[in-house]
């Protein structure tokens, strides 16, 4: 106890250091802001005195402003009303500042008009004679105190912590930036330094005037406007013309908002939203790459001057075109739009790679398109293009959070998984695979702390005994994403792609943790209703086996499903269609010990098993590797091929029967090969050129293997055509129905009018009726008195 701490300190910073020192922490923030609430207060108060002292109040003008406090009511009657002369002065400096002064006619040249375009604000405020008040001067100068005061202690930290300082500069280098980086307002001191044309002629006229004020006046956007800025930026490189169809962008892109009232420009017409669309995307990059070129190198990183007092000027342009664009992404609906948007963004990246959070926030809504299945694949290609170039270009940083946002768009893209989206989903692990390839070492510490975590969901779902823990690994996100990392390890880890980079790959040592996690999901819950999730998780990890030539034991897996009551037992009748094994990863229970069910789990195995041979259709130690499996394979025919206790089902035991005859064949030609072989299994050299030259389709088992994938295709391209037709025809009759909805809806309305018109010449035909009726008693009225007058 005398050299180490005591027990209550140890006990101590255990559980109460970490509160305590983020206790004091907030404490000394608010204690910091105090102060410097408390410093503002005192400058400002410092302040007032000084501007008392330099203007003292003349005495005679306060005995003026006090006249009437020291009058009473009569001898203010009697005074006729008279005015104060400080009254007075007030009001009528009131008055002036009221009236609009009149000014005469005058040139606007072109420098005139941009600083009215550029300071409007300030410009208004300065004419109005407002002046700034003492408060906004104090916190001005206490807002610079703070800013010179974090800037040195920044500078403190680059000498006494230099390789911290190099980690910000490289990861953020926005918070070491204290530059200003410019203003919109600058934009025109730098268009003042461009070769204009020559000076136009000042039009005359009442036209001119006219033109002059709608400008002046009415901020709507014409189709002219927009024109003569995009042949300025074509013609000229005009930043001032840039600037302009920047701010018309943006109001373009945030028509939608609440806050589109404030911007300067206004647009109203739809053709003249598409001009402005095109002019921003197509020519905005242009003029940036004329006024600030892009230099590449032969590695493809390119390089740009980032201490050229053109940059500085440009930023803001580059930040509102930016984030213009990403409001324009999460809004549009149409696909050309879209694909001409995410086209336009490529030439801006050598610019946004200094912007890390604003390029974060864009990757994350492009890989938002990518990832979804129901956007056109034209669309999806052209983000994965551009996610690509960013993967090129950006530094070690930028290329970890592209491969985590692609990462994440794969799990949230394959939740819901149907025959309709599987081609989507493919395409997109497929392509994601790709940008993990482009820098190993980076995908690599990447990639194996996401296989970790699924490895962790793995084991808490092993370890927890609930009901419910198995889903989260029975699900397709799970699922896809195990198929993911076999399609990135197949795809990188192949021979041929070693030998062309000359290396082996650094992703390798991760084909064993995602075998490992693929095997323990397969098995978790080895029951009947599961059995599609196994055969998705083989596939993979076949196709891992066959690119890397990693040997991974499949057939124990296989047997398993073989060895199940769902397989040994005879199946019930159903009147049920095919399961679509590739878009299921749970069978309903309906289809349990349903002879469909036996059929379609019986063709799966078959198939799988021998994929899993075909592999090793070449090896030298084939015989000794089909032994077992063929030994299971004769014993469980032999079970259900008994009369009494069989599954009779003849069809999955003859195909069965057919795999087992094919491997035994092809075990007999590898004996009779390797009879000539002089060396030991010990040579591994020598046993891994055993029939090198040998293509496996020469092979019994090989060639039996593409007789039956011809056999599927064929059978897949029946099903597949069926499907489209099937959903031709239910697409067609719900048009007929709608049609004859909208028909019967006119027919009830037709026969509505007619019941009307119907009803109206029921009731006319009434009247005429009724009056025939009175026309008669009339006339035998008049007969009875002409019979009593006889």
């Amino acid at each position: 106890m005398a050299g180490g701490m005591k027990k209550s300190t140890k006990k101590f910073e255990k559980k109460h250091l970490k509160d305590t020192l983020e206790r004091r922490k907030a404490h000394a923030k608010v204690k910091q802001r105090y102060q410097q609430k408390d410093k503002r207060k005192a400058d400002n108060a410092r302040q007032r005195a000084e501007i008392d002292e330099a203007n003292p109040e003349d005495p005679e003008q306060v005995k003026k402003q006090d006249a009437f406090s020291q009058m009473n009511v009569d001898d203010f009657f009697a005074g006729g009303f008279d005015i104060t002369e400080g009254d007075a002065d007030q009001n009528k400096k009131a008055q002036k500042k009221d009236v609009t002064p009149k000014t005469g006619k005058r040139k606007r040249t072109a420098e005139a008009q941009a600083e009215g375009d550029d300071g409007s604000e300030a410009s208004s405020a300065e004419e109005d004679g407002a002046p700034k008040s003492d408060d906004d001067d104090a916190a001005s100068a206490s807002g610079s105190d703070d800013f010179e005061t974090h800037k040195g202690q920044l500078e403190a930290l680059k000498e006494k912590d230099p390789e911290f300082y190099k980690y910000l500069k490289e990861n953020d280098s926005e918070l070491l930036d204290f530059e200003d980086h410019g203003d919109l307002a600058e934009v025109d001191d730098l268009s003042e330094a461009e070769e204009e044309g020559p000076a136009k002629k000042k039009k005359k006229g009442k036209t001119a005037k006219e033109d002059d004020e709608v400008e002046m006046v009415d901020n709507t956007l014409t189709i002219p406007m927009v024109k003569k800025w995009q042949k300025l930026m074509e013609e000229q490189n005009s930043v001032r013309a840039m600037r302009q169809a920047v701010l018309a962008f943006r109001c373009a892109a945030y028509i939608d908002e609440a806050d589109s009232q404030d911007q300067k420009y206004s647009i109203s017409d739809p053709n003249v939203y598409h001009q402005v669309l095109v002019t921003a995307l197509g020519t905005v990059p242009k003029v940036l790459a004329h006024h600030l070129p892009v230099k590449e190198t032969a590695g493809g990183k390119v390089k740009v001057s980032l201490d050229s007092k053109k940059f500085k000027t440009l930023t803001s342009l580059i930040k509102s075109h930016t984030s213009s664009v990403h409001q324009l992404l999460t809004n549009l609906t149409d696909a050309q739009t879209l694909k001409l948007t995410l086209s336009s963004i490529e030439p801006m990246l050598p610019y946004l790679l200094q912007f890390r959070k604003l390029l974060k926030v864009l990757v994350k809504t492009v890989v938002a398109i990518w990832a979804d299945v129901s956007t056109g694949e034209a669309t999806r290609i052209t983000a994965f293009l551009l996610l690509r170039r960013l993967m090129v270009l950006g530094d070690s940083g930028i290329k970890e959070s592209v491969l985590k946002a692609t990462y994440e768009g794969v799990v949230k893209g394959s939740r819901n998984t149907t025959v309709h989206t599987l081609a989507g989903v493919n395409l997109m692990k497929n392509s994601a695979a790709e940008l993990w390839g482009l820098d190993q070492n980076i995908s690599y510490t990447t990639g194996f702390s996401f296989i970790r975590q699924l490895a962790m969901h793995l084991r808490s779902s092993i370890t927890n005994t609930s009901k419910e823990s198995y889903k989260t690994i029975y699900n397709w996100q799970y699922t896809h994403s195990l198929d993911f990392w076999s399609r990135v390890l197949s795809q990188h880890c192949d021979g041929l792609a070693e030998a062309q980079a000359g290396k082996e790959s650094a992703l390798r040592p991760l084909i064993y943790p995602v075998v490992q996690i693929t095997i323990g999901a397969m098995r978790l819950i080895p029951t009947a209703q599961y059995f599609p999730l196994r055969f998705q998780l083989t596939r993979a990890l076949l196709r891992l086996s066959r690119s890397t030539g990693t040997y991974i034991p499949l057939a124990s897996s296989l047997l398993e499903v073989l060895s199940s009551a769902e397989m040994r037992k005879p199946p019930k009748s159903s009147t049920l269609k095919q399961l679509d094994f590739s878009t299921a990863i749970r069978a309903p229970k309906s289809y349990l010990r349903s002879r469909v069910y036996q059929d379609g789990v019986g063709e799966q195995v078959a198939e799988l098993l021998s994929e899993f041979f075909v592999l090793w259709s070449k090896h030298i130690a084939f015989p000794e590797l089909s032994v077992p499996v063929v030994v299971s394979l004769k014993r469980w025919l032999k079970q259900v091929g008994s009369r009494n206790g069989g599954n009779k089902n003849t069809k999955i035991n003859q195909m069965l029967l057919l795999l087992v005859q094919k491997i035994e064949a092809n075990a007999r030609w590898i004996e009779e090969r390797r009879l000539t072989v002089s060396y030991t299994p010990r040579n591994r050299a020598e046993v891994e050129t055993f029939l090198k030259d040998v293509d496996w389709e020469s092979t019994p088992l090989g060639a039996f293997v593409k007789s039956q994938r011809k056999l599927r295709e064929e059978r897949a391209a029946i099903l597949e055509e069926s499907r489209r037709e099937e959903e031709r025809r239910r697409a067609d009759e719900k048009k007929a129905d709608k049609d004859q909805v909208m028909k019967d809806a006119g027919s009830d309305d037709d026969s509505s009018s007619d019941e009307e018109e119907n009803e109206e010449e029921d009731e006319i035909e009434e009247e005429e009726e009724e009056e025939e009726d009175e026309e008669e008693d009339e006339e035998e009225d008049e007969d009875e008195l002409e019979m009593e007058e006889e």
